[in-house]
């Protein structure tokens, strides 16, 4: 089994949550273009590429028409990704560690999904510095703690706040989903947090934090954090 497989549980083929997820990937897709404006020549480092193959899944590698010019990381085997987008390059990474790639060896570093996986706040920081090591232009996106739907569950409302959240996932049997090893929920204060600490310590790069996703102004689905 895949090792992301819990991360689309809540998500069925062909049903209402995959067609919003779908849409939802595609607009970061075109936000991650407009904010990044890459060139066919340039290179991309994708840093947590999914194994799960399907229609929500690797949005970078199933929308860029220069496929060749990717090389994607995962904690997997990463055989399913590799069948799936042969001429995309894959590198399997250890989790919470130093990306093994040189100082700026790529034009843009992108994530998606997985900064909210990182396990805690250091690890968080970590994964921001090396994104920022490896690429002259950066772009992460994770879910937006305040859109309705709590994206790894799919409990409403619930998740804004701490105590309520823990209910809801205790009576739904989610309770995994309240540990912060296995989801962090983010919102923008705290990217705009974590923008500012990697600004001090390791990278000149400007840095701008926005919604992206589903289109609800401060309710949007996702967020994302860039660095030029």
């Amino acid at each position: 089994m895949p090792v992301d497989q819990q991360y689309y549980r809540e998500v069925a083929s062909g049903s209402t949550a995959e067609k919003l997820l779908i849409a939802a990937r595609d607009r970061i897709f075109q936000d991650f273009l407009a904010r990044m404006q890459p060139s066919a020549s340039d290179e991309i480092l994708d840093v947590g590429v999914s194994d799960v193959i399907n229609d929500g899944a690797n949005v970078l590698e199933r929308s860029y028409p220069h496929q060749h010019k990717i090389t994607a990381c995962g904690l997997g085997e990463g055989l399913g990704f590799k069948a799936a987008f042969p001429l995309c390059r894959y590198v399997q990474i250890e989790p919470n560690t130093r990306l093994p790639f040189d100082d700026n060896a790529f034009d843009v570093a992108t994530s998606n999904a997985v900064l909210e996986h990182a396990g805690s706040h250091g690890n968080q920081v970590l994964l921001v510095e090396e994104l920022c090591r490896v690429a002259r232009r950066v772009f992460i996106t994770v879910p937006n703690r305040f859109f309705p739907v709590e994206h790894h569950t799919a409990i409403p409302l619930a998740h804004y706040l701490d105590g309520t959240f823990r209910i809801a996932c205790r009576v739904a049997g989610k309770s995994e989903w309240t540990d912060e090893q296995n989801l962090i929920l983010m919102t923008r204060k705290r990217l705009l947090g974590l923008a500012a600490l990697v600004a001090k310590s390791s990278t000149p790069k400007s840095a701008a934090v926005g919604y992206t996703g589903l289109s609800l102004g401060p309710l949007s689905s996702n967020l994302y954090l860039a660095f030029r």
